[in-house]
C-alpha cells in the first residue's frame, strides 16, 4: 500500500517508517525537513520525502489537498494538534483514503479516576492540549461512524527510548535527577511520591499504529491507548533507577507547596501536569481488538532511553 505519514520523524516515525518499509509498503514521509530520525533503524533510502509547512498550508487551507495529491490509501497524522486541522483534513481526503490513524494523548482523560483507565471512560481533560485532542478525537470517531473518513485514534502514554531525555522520576525533564540518582545523592519528591506515571517505548507506540492498520475493519471507529502494561510511583522508579545504577535510593519528601519552591518553575510546571494526570491506562481493548502486546514495561522503556543518555556522554557513570 502506499502510506504517507505525516511528521514521520520524531518519535514514533523514527520506529514506524522502517517497519512500514520492511513491510514493503510504499512510503511518504511529509515534514518540513528540519530532523533526522532519533536512529537510523533501516529502510529510510527508501521513503519519499515531501517537504511541508503543515501550519503555513493549514493557514491557507491548502494543506488536506496536498495530502489527498499523494493518493495514498493510508495516511498517519502524528502532528495535528487542533480540531480545525483534522477537519480540513478529514474533509479533503474523505472518498479518496481507505484509513486515517491519528495520534493523540492518553491526556484526554484528565485525572486517573479508577484505575486502570478504559478508552471508554469520561473525557474530563485538563489542559489545552488534551482538550484540543479530546475534540479531534471526537470529530474524527463521529465522522468514522457515521460513514466519512475511516479513521483510528492512537493515544500514547509518556512516550521513551533512545535519543531523548524520558520523564525522570520527579515527574520533570531535569537529567540531574537521573545523576543524583546515581551518584546516590539524595533526591527529593513531592508529596510521598505515590503519584503515577505511564511510559510507553516509541517502539511499542508505533507497533500499536501497525496493529491497527493491519486490522482496519475493528480499528476504524475506535480509540486505542497505546502504553505500558502498568504504571510506576515516582517513588518506586526512583528505587529503579537508583537500582540500575547499583545504588539504594536516598529520597527525601515535602509538600507539594514546599517542594515547587525549591525546584526551577519550568520543572515544576512540567511534574504539576504529570502528578494532577497520574495516569493508568488499560491496554486491554488494544491487545483484545487488534491482537498487540507491547514489548517494552514502563522501567524497561526509561531503562533503554537512560542507557542511550549514557552512551552519549549526557550522564556520568559513577564507580560503586
Amino acid at each position: 500500500m502506499r502510506i504517507a505519514v505525516i511528521g514521520g520523524t520524531g518519535h514514533i516515525g523514527t520506529f514506524l517508517i522502517p517497519q512500514l518499509v520492511a513491510r514493503g509498503h510504499d512510503v511518504i514521509l511529509m515534514s518540513r525537513g528540519q530532523r533526522r530520525p532519533y536512529r537510523s533503524l533501516g529502510g529510510w533510502s527508501q521513503v519519499r520525502t515531501v517537504v511541508v509547512d503543515r501550519d503555513a498550508e493549514d493557514g491557507a487551507g491548502t494543506f488536506g489537498e496536498t495530502v489527498a495529491r499523494l493518493e495514498a490509501e493510508v495516511v498517519v497524522d502524528l502532528i495535528c494538534f487542533t480540531v480545525d486541522s483534522a477537519r480540513r483534513l478529514g474533509e479533503a481526503l474523505e472518498g479518496r483514503v481507505q484509513h486515517l490513524l491519528h495520534c493523540g494523548t492518553i491526556w484526554v482523560h484528565g485525572p486517573s479516576a479508577a484505575v486502570p483507565t478504559s478508552e471508554d471512560a469520561p473525557r474530563r481533560p485538563l489542559d489545552e492540549y488534551g482538550s484540543a485532542k479530546a475534540a479531534i478525537e471526537r470529530y474524527l470517531l463521529n465522522r468514522a461512524r457515521s460513514g466519512g473518513v475511516p479513521s483510528t485514534v492512537i493515544h500514547p502514554g509518556h512516550i521513551t527510548g533512545p535519543g531523548w531525555i524520558p520523564i525522570n522520576p520527579a515527574g520533570n525533564l531535569d537529567l540531574d535527577v537521573f545523576q543524583d540518582l546515581a551518584d546516590g545523592n539524595t533526591v527529593t519528591l513531592p508529596n510521598l511520591g505515590m503519584e503515577t506515571l505511564q511510559h510507553v517505548h516509541a517502539a511499542d507506540v508505533a507497533g500499536v499504529f501497525l496493529a491497527a492498520m493491519a486490522n482496519r475493519s475493528v480499528a476504524v471507529g475506535e480509540s486505542f491507548h497505546a502504553v505500558a502494561p502498568g504504571a510506576m510511583t515516582l517513588r518506586g522508579y526512583a528505587e529503579a533507577v537508583a537500582g540500575w545504577f547499583g545504588r539504594d535510593a536516598d529520597l527525601a519528601f515535602l509538600p507539594w507547596e514546599r517542594w515547587s519552591r525549591v525546584v526551577p518553575g519550568d520543572h515544576a510546571a512540567i511534574t504539576w501536569d504529570h502528578l494532577t494526570h497520574s495516569p493508568h491506562c488499560s491496554m486491554d481493548k488494544t491487545t483484545r481488538l487488534l491482537g498487540f502486546r507491547p514489548k517494552y514495561s514502563a522501567l524497561d522503556a526509561a531503562l533503554e532511553a537512560v542507557n542511550a543518555l549514557v552512551d552519549d556522554g549526557r550522564l556520568e557513570t559513577r564507580a560503586v
